[in-house]
């Protein structure tokens, strides 16, 4: 490497305030972090929502108020562009998939599951995307991605084990299956977000994921605001109302913008590994906040999912 590209490589690291070296990298990886962990956080939020609102109704108001606050982003960073054929259909999957299933069975899920339990579930994602690109990309898995699938599902089965059978900590069979078939969304979206890796502009792909889901909830909820108050009453508790803006800009939004932000600076493979916040801040949440209790089945499943989690997502050595 020679002395201009030294040069180069400081300056992108260095502020105008004068920071050191490895200060942008350390915001990115804060961006990282509070990106997953705004994502554990809302595990508890949503479990409060539904104990409320219609499942239809959080999740269609989600995607309206995404569409609001990314439409004139995407105009402003990107101009007015439709995607071609192709693209639109793949988003109207990724929508499908990862916004109507993934957040329909996670809430429902957590109607009946705790979100302590829930939360330990969602760390099964990289596991989950490492086998289906295995199963339906035909992508060989390294015995890396097996041993994480194993870990995975012993976490699932330690979990399983700390209600001891009897329901004793508040989690439910029925209700961890559903946050699991809501996993196979997110991981369905993750293998399909791949084909349009680098072909689309990260917020213009957003906001057609979102208008797509938009219209796909829209007959479900409609009818159960109208005529007002409808289900849609319960939204005059500020507390609720608050709670359900709140879930919109983190989930649809702002975790999105704080994720993308860092991996300009950190690899994708080691950015992986900030995964770990997630059920790590849903952990807290649902313990904190929620008062939910955790057994020492929990501490094992959770920490033999944050193995599966780490092992799935930590970057492999190789020299540049």
């Amino acid at each position: 490497m020679d002395k201009r590209t030294d040069t180069a490589t400081d300056a992108r690291f260095t502020s105008a305030a004068g920071r050191g070296p490895g200060a942008a990298m350390l915001t990115a990886y804060a961006q990282l972090a509070a990106a997953m962990s705004l994502v554990g956080v809302n595990v508890g939020v949503a479990k409060t929502l539904a104990a409320t609102l219609p499942i239809a109704m959080i999740v269609g108001l989600r995607c309206l108020l995404a569409v609001a606050l990314l439409l004139p982003l995407s105009l402003w960073r990107d101009g007015l562009r439709l995607p071609p054929p192709g693209a639109l259909l793949n988003l109207f999957w990724q929508a499908l998939l990862g916004t109507v299933l993934y957040n329909a069975a996670l809430l429902l899920g957590l109607r009946l599951t705790t979100a302590l339990e829930g939360g330990l579930m969602l760390a099964t994602i990289p596991a989950a995307v490492a086998l289906g690109a295995a199963l339906l990309l035909r992508e060989r898995l390294t015995p890396r991605g097996w041993a994480a699938a194993l870990l995975a599902a012993g976490g699932i089965a330690a979990v399983t084990l700390a209600r001891g059978g009897g329901g004793e900590a508040g989690g439910s069979l029925a209700g961890n299956a559903l946050v699991l078939l809501a996993v196979c969304g997110e991981a369905a979206y993750a293998l399909l977000s791949k084909r349009l890796a680098g072909r689309l502009p990260v917020v213009t792909a957003s906001l057609w994921m979102q208008i797509f889901s938009a219209l796909l909830l829209l007959p479900a909820w409609l009818p159960l605001a109208l005529p007002w108050p409808g289900a849609a009453g319960a939204l005059a508790d500020p507390l609720l109302a608050g709670l359900l803006v709140f879930h919109g800009l983190t989930a649809s939004l702002f975790s999105l913008l704080l994720w993308y932000s860092g991996l300009r600076r950190v690899p994708a493979g080691l950015a992986g590994v900030f995964m770990a916040f997630l059920p790590a801040s849903a952990a807290a949440t649902a313990v904190l906040f929620l008062g939910e209790p955790m057994t020492p089945a929990h501490l094992i499943g959770f920490a033999l999912m944050l193995a599966s989690l780490l092992l799935a997502t930590w970057p492999s050595r190789r020299r540049a």
